[in-house]
């Protein structure tokens, strides 16, 4: 990639609509380019880890409108210092991390925003609830009062045709529809977090309200 990191954000800007949260995934990307990217207009990034997100939110305090999402999956160990640490968590993939979520939530006097990771199809390679699952948890995560439920996150298999792809995100949309219409006093369904770097645009068409593209603004990770 020769184009610098904000002229690929103002491409990614180009193609979405102003409402759509775009969600910079940052794992394994350096502050100095976080940086440029927040100089760019990006105040929302994303982690799959909390210990890398801890380092590198001590080297970027004086940024303090900064919007922390962790994406990846959380260990139940990690609970804790997510809730301190995170705005978003869109990576509540069952009923047991939420209800921990919950009481270590209610212990901090915090009320994190909270996805849940629904898997539309079957994938051994990715956490999250199957369809059945979540609907049958949701009475249960209903009673979780210090969590701000607001939607669900999805992550399409890989190898998926682009129709196939399409299909994943409609049906979580679908899916989000559904739950909003059985009226839970605490579980909304206002946010659909899907769309990564090489399929975000068919998110967006899908009804994604905020999407994750990592590799699309900083190129390819160093792993």
């Amino acid at each position: 990639m020769t184009d610098s990191i904000a002229e690929r954000i103002a491409q990614i800007r180009a193609a979405i609509p102003p409402e759509v949260r775009l969600v910079a995934v940052t794992k394994t990307v350096s502050v100095s380019a976080m940086r440029l990217a927040y100089e760019a207009g990006v105040r929302d990034f994303g982690e799959n880890r909390v210990q890398e997100a801890e380092a590198k939110q001590s080297q970027l305090q004086d940024l303090t409108d900064i919007n922390w999402h962790l994406i990846g999956h959380l260990q139940s160990n990690k609970a804790a210092t997510a809730i301190a640490h995170f705005d978003w968590i869109h990576s509540v993939d069952s009923l047991k991390l939420a209800q921990r979520l919950d009481r270590l939530a209610t212990e901090q006097s915090r009320c994190p925003r909270i996805c849940l990771q629904v898997k539309i199809l079957p994938d051994p390679n990715k956490y999250g609830w199957t369809v059945p699952e979540l609907l049958a948890d949701l009475p249960q995560l209903n009673v979780c009062e210090s969590l701000n439920i607001q939607g669900l996150m999805t992550i399409p298999p890989q190898g998926l045709t682009e129709n196939e792809t399409r299909s994943v995100f409609e049906q979580t949309r679908q899916l989000a529809a559904q739950i909003e219409g059985q009226n839970w006093s605490n579980i909304k369904m206002q946010e659909l977090s899907m769309g990564m770097s090489g399929d975000y645009l068919l998110a967006v068409e899908a009804g994604a309200t905020m999407i994750r593209p990592g590799q699309t603004i900083f190129g390819p990770r160093n792993i």
